[in-house]
C-alpha cells in the first residue's frame, strides 16, 4: 500500500513525473496569476492554496492526479470566489527542483572547478529557462571544499564560494530573460 503525504494525491506533471503536492509551489503560482492580472499582492493566495488541498484530500479514489486536473481545480476554485480575471492567469509553474551542488562537484572531480562551473551552467540554464521556475542549489560549502580538496574552510574557499554564487545569478538573470524565476542558494 502506497502512503500518500497528507493523504493528498500526486500531481502529474506534462512530462508524465509524478511529484508530491506542494502547498508553496501552489501558492507561487497563484500568486504569479494574480500579479499578472494586476494585484501585485494577493493576500488571498494561501487561503485558496488551503482550499485546494483539502479538494486534494476529499479525491480518495486517486493516487495520482493530472496537472491539467489541478490546473481546472484551481481555475474553479478561484471563478467562484469571485477572481475570474486570476483565473484566466493561472497556470500551474514547475514544482521547487532541487539540485545538489555536491552531486556536480563530484561529478566534476576534485580540483576540475572548471568542469563544475560547466556542469552548472547547463543545470541553470535547463532550470532557468521557464517561467516560474522555481529552484533550490544545495550544499554550498561542502561542494567548494571537495572543489578545493581541503577539509577544513580556508581563504581561498571563501573566493569560490562568491564565484559561485556570483555565476548562478549571473546565469539565472542571462537565461530567464523576462521570466520569472526563483531560487535559493545554500
Amino acid at each position: 500500500m502506497i502512503a500518500l503525504r497528507d493523504e493528498i494525491p500526486l500531481i502529474q506533471l506534462t512530462d508524465g513525473q509524478a511529484v508530491a503536492f506542494e502547498r508553496e509551489w501552489l501558492t507561487r503560482s497563484l500568486t504569479r496569476a494574480a500579479r499578472k492580472a494586476g494585484y501585485p499582492q494577493w493576500w488571498l493566495a494561501e487561503h485558496v492554496t488551503e482550499s485546494v488541498a483539502e479538494f486534494l484530500r476529499n479525491q480518495r479514489e486517486l493516487t495520482v492526479l493530472p496537472v491539467e486536473r489541478l490546473g481546472e481545480a484551481v481555475r474553479g476554485a478561484l471563478q467562484v470566489i469571485g477572481y475570474g480575471e486570476i483565473a484566466q492567469h493561472f497556470l500551474p509553474g514547475r514544482p521547487c527542483v532541487r539540485l545538489s551542488l555536491i552531486t556536480l562537484a563530484l561529478e566534476a572531480g576534485t580540483g576540475y572547478e572548471l568542469a563544475f562551473f560547466e556542469l552548472l551552467s547547463r543545470r541553470v540554464q535547463e532550470l532557468a529557462c521557464e517561467d516560474g521556475c522555481n529552484f533550490e542549489l544545495s550544499g554550498l560549502e561542502p561542494a567548494v571544499k571537495l572543489l578545493r580538496g581541503r577539509k577544513v574552510w580556508c581563504r581561498d574557499c571563501d573566493h569560490l564560494q562568491a564565484e559561485i554564487i556570483s555565476y548562478v545569478r549571473e546565469q539565472t538573470a542571462l537565461v530567464a530573460g523576462s521570466n520569472e524565476v526563483n531560487f535559493a542558494l545554500g
